[in-house]
């Protein structure tokens, strides 16, 4: 009865509310991990001065990109885990999370290092304002250090969710949460700390985490169990989850590589309209998370149904998931620009920056949900095995698109740092990319999915390999029997 109450089953029963009982807490879980960052940029935004604020909202490309390959691997457990899970391989599914938790240590400290020694470098390279490099340097070297982390609870709340508990990472969050806003007022306000007390409150409340995290995994009688003593590397989990895991993170570092071309583009109209456009994307974040969060039920629907041999209902997850991200996006890009005054004044009293946060949220707010139906397609594939496709197609569609539009706007004139408006065009970059990689990703899925269906009794992708342990002598057996018939 435990185990029931925990966990979604993903391969049986309505596919809708079950796609969105999944779905809501990763959305609450979501929208707390962005009140750790919008608690820092309001505390110093309203205690500290604009100065700051614009210190702590110009790292988050930076930082971004050096953790999305990480973060890639995370998926790749996901996947590779929602695979077994739906096989019921208790054996391979163990493996798997020991595998998993020991890379995000491992990634974590590499992490670690290379904030350390290389932020202001990175933040150099970005043409950040000279009146903020020193403070977003100082806010970086202290929140790297929560990076080891901040990848357990990234790759334990992966485990967890591919199982289909998305309750207790959830309620970490809260806990959490508050941690890091008390600690920000306290080291803030009363001890004067700025940059540095957000990102010590940020850190603090990461390891609190991470601890709790590892608290879910270790007492627990599911097949994700992780003894401590046992964590190794399993190699041939390793391959598995590398072979999702570093098309997916190589795609959000080049997606990040595109925003950090964009940031710096940004950074060339002065700390004004940088802390404007930080306000806007802080805010934009609790719109995506809530897209991303459909993204992610999707990716381990499918994935559950892949190892279960149901292909048939995949194409019923990808609908219904089109259909739940296109609402969410429209009423919440339409909502938070409507009020995009008050929500923006929590960032900041400046008139000036309040209005080129509204700039922003006109451009990319409003057409938002061209992204989550983007990512919800590209969430499919990687479902079905298939990472490379979405890699290729995102950095080809979204980041050359971001990029080319990026130069020919400056060649042509259309931007001038000395008219803040003309920034709308930066901003325009994103829907069409938005548009033009959604459309390339549903045809994708369209014949992969046709291909699983041909294959009725459950040939799977490639790189899951049907000889696997996942499967049992007679699921071997049956896929023999279809490629002979084939």
């Amino acid at each position: 009865m435990q185990k029931k109450s925990r966990h979604i089953d993903m391969v049986s029963g309505p596919i809708l509310p079950r796609l969105i009982a999944y779905s809501i807490p990763i959305i609450l879980s979501g929208i707390l991990q962005l009140l750790y960052n919008a608690a820092d940029i309001v505390v110093v935004g309203r205690f500290v001065g604009k100065t700051s604020l614009a210190a702590v909202g110009s790292t988050s490309a930076l930082i971004n990109l050096q953790v999305n390959l990480f973060v890639g691997l995370a998926v790749g457990a996901r996947v590779v885990i929602a695979q077994y899970y739906g096989a019921k391989d208790e054996r391979a599914v163990k493996e798997t999370t020991h595998t998993s938790i020991l890379i995000a240590i491992i990634s974590g400290l590499l992490l670690t290092l290379i904030g350390t020694f290389c932020s202001r470098y990175f933040l150099e390279l970005m043409a950040t304002p000279d009146d903020v490099i020193d403070l977003s340097t100082e806010y970086l070297k202290i929140y790297f250090l929560s990076m080891p982390a901040s990848l357990i609870v990234n790759f334990g709340s992966s485990i967890l969710g591919a199982a289909g508990d998305t309750k207790r990472p959830m309620y970490i969050m809260m806990i959490s949460g508050v941690i890091n806003v008390g600690l920000n007022l306290l080291l803030v306000i009363s001890f004067g700390l700025g940059v540095a007390g957000v990102a010590i409150a940020t850190t603090v409340s990461q390891y609190f985490s991470a601890v709790l995290i590892l608290c879910c995994l270790i007492f627990t009688n599911d097949y994700y169990k992780l003894s401590l003593k046992l964590l190794r590397i399993h190699w041939d989990k390793l391959k598995k989850i590398l072979a999702i895991g570093i098309p997916a993170g190589v795609q959000g570092v080049i997606f990040s590589i595109s925003n950090v071309i964009i940031q710096s583009s940004v950074n060339a109209f002065g700390s004004t309209v940088v802390a404007g456009n930080s306000a806007a994307a802080n805010v934009e974040g609790f719109v995506y998370t809530s897209m991303n969060a459909i993204s992610q039920a999707t990716l381990t629907f499918t994935g559950q149904n892949v190892g279960a041999h149901k292909p048939k209902r995949i194409k019923r997850v990808y609908l219904n998931s089109l259909g739940l991200v296109t609402v969410i996006g429209l009423i919440m890009g339409t909502l938070v620009y409507i009020f995009s005054t008050p929500v923006l004044s929590l960032y900041t009293a400046d008139p000036s920056v309040i209005r080129c946060g509204q700039l922003r949220l006109f451009w990319i707010c409003l057409p938002y949900f061209l992204c989550g139906i983007m990512d919800v397609s590209a969430g499919a594939l990687r479902g079905m095995g298939h990472s490379v496709v979405p890699m290729l197609v995102t950095i080809l569609g979204v980041c050359g698109i971001r990029i080319v539009w990026i130069a020919v706007v400056h060649a042509t004139g259309l931007v001038d740092t000395a008219q803040k408006t003309s920034i709308k065009w930066v901003y325009v970059s994103y829907m069409i990319s938005w548009a033009v990689t959604f459309l390339v990703h549903a045809v994708c899925v369209f014949f992969a999915q046709r291909k699983l269906q041909s294959a009725e009794e459950g040939i799977y992708p490639g790189d899951f390999d049907p000889s696997d342990a996942a499967f049992s002598e007679a699921e071997q057996n049956k896929s023999k029997t279809v490629s002979t018939e084939a």
